[in-house]
């Protein structure tokens, strides 16, 4: 995906969970190499930490600012910072990692830290979980967030921005088709059969270059039905009955003219224009999509959660993380670090750098944050019934990293939105697919 710096992209939320299915094979070149410890890195003295550019530029020298502004207590070490890019950032970290040169703690890719868990190289996060617990930032973190980075072994990483996925809305276009708000699948064909009328569409999405929404589409109605790519115990489970139900109502959407013929080719640039251009009236996007667009009229707005035939509520969310690796001059320093961080991220978001949403309760609070009433729904409403893709399980692993941004489910959404294929042999090509490429 091409991240592009400008103020009114913000794809890179995004970005942090995309690319890992290329670079898989690289996995047993690192793990070959052994893990590291505090006496082999080469950043003695200091405690390393690289950063993505999540944001345009001001968020990198915030961040830069924060991480070198860290006054350590006597006996800790002090923090650097860099920012790594996007760009083969996996091949970055894997490389920097085997010649002991990494960081002792980042962000990175969503699934970054258990691909490099299996290799030996992740330091568990418990101590700063432990930490949290005393200081009262553990009480603060909102629900759910937490537990998918909790693996037997301990906890892999610590979240710290969630990337999520809710249902946006043109109120003037619902006004002028004369359709009310959809509440449910049925409400949604009805909405989108109107909208139609009027020539917008009312299942935005796009799976073109570097656009995953329509795969967060495919996943997100399958676990609005209750499904999901995985069993709780973390088995394929495509074909279950949910699945095909919802793929089949996508199917029913798309045959209705509802889902755009053209998105099997939008960017997230074209979803974006037909948002400001009025076309799109009802689709799944990001947080902040009015700022996104440049349309703050306020008739761009959250809507609320759709019910699935049986009764489900549910959507999809990328839990960002921040992790910390064996190799470090101390891990204790690192674990300082790393709390005082998560303590100061309340600065980015007073800023307004972040197009995402906080894990900290406290945050959301803040007048900067909060004054936004799409981000208090989103908040309020979908960040509470908000799944990953583990769903139906809830544990993060490294498998998922086959999954998000793959060549099978780039198909799978493809042919789904082309309406090439029934249900069943969709999900039937897409399984095969996953199967080759995920380990037991």
């Amino acid at each position: 995906m091409t991240i592009k710096s400008s103020a009114t992209s913000t794809a890179f939320s995004r970005r942090g969970f995309l690319g890992f299915a290329a670079a898989a094979g690289a996995a047993p070149l690192l793990a070959a190499c052994g893990g590291g410890s505090a006496s082999q890195s080469s950043a003695t003295g200091v405690v390393k930490f690289w950063d993505m550019p999540w944001a345009t530029p001001a968020y990198n020298e915030a961040a830069k600012n924060i991480a070198e502004g860290y006054a350590p207590a006597s006996g800790n070490l002090k923090a650097s910072y860099q920012t790594i890019q996007w760009n083969n950032f996996y091949q970055t970290f894997s490389s920097a990692i085997a010649s002991k040169t990494g960081p002792a703690v980042s962000t990175g890719g969503g699934f970054q830290a258990f691909q490099f868990e299996q290799q030996g190289q992740i330091a568990y996060a418990d101590k700063v979980i432990d930490k949290l617990k005393e200081n009262g930032q553990f009480a603060d973190f909102l629900p759910g967030v937490l537990e998918p980075f909790k693996s037997d072994k301990g906890y892999v990483a610590v979240p710290w921005q969630l990337d999520m996925r809710v249902f946006w809305y043109r109120k003037s276009l619902f006004e002028q088709a004369g359709v009310g708000l959809p509440t449910d699948w049925p409400s949604l064909l009805e909405a989108g059969k109107a909208l139609k009328k009027i020539g917008a569409f009312g299942f935005t999405t796009g799976a073109g270059a570097g656009n995953n929404y329509g795969n967060h589409s495919m996943i997100m109605m399958m676990v609005n039905n209750g499904g999901g790519v995985f069993t709780k115990e973390g088995e394929l489970d495509l074909m279950n009955d949910r699945n095909v139900e919802a793929i089949e109502f996508i199917l029913e959407l798309v045959s209705n003219g509802i889902v755009d013929p053209a998105a099997v080719s939008y960017t997230t640039d074209n979803m974006s224009a037909q948002w400001k251009d009025k076309k799109a009236g009802f689709g799944l996007f990001q947080v902040n999509v009015p700022q996104r667009v440049g349309d703050t009229s306020g008739d761009l707005l959250v809507a609320d959660p759709i019910t699935g035939p049986h009764g489900d509520k549910a959507t999809i969310v990328f839990p960002n993380n921040i992790m910390m690796y064996k190799n470090t001059p101390s891990q204790e320093a690192s674990e300082a670090f790393l709390v005082y961080y998560l303590g100061q991220l309340k600065e980015l978001w007073r800023q307004k750098l972040m197009s995402a949403l906080p894990v900290f309760k406290s945050i959301t609070e803040i007048p900067e944050f909060a004054d936004d009433p799409n981000n208090v729904k989103i908040v309020k409403d979908w960040q509470p019934i908000a799944k990953t893709f583990a769903s139906q399980g809830n544990t993060l692993n490294a498998n998922l990293a086959a999954l998000d941004g793959g060549q099978a489910l780039n198909q799978f959404t493809q042919t789904i939105l082309t309406g090439q294929s029934d249900a069943k042999s969709a999900l039937q090509t897409f399984e095969s697919s996953l199967k080759s490429v995920i380990k037991k």
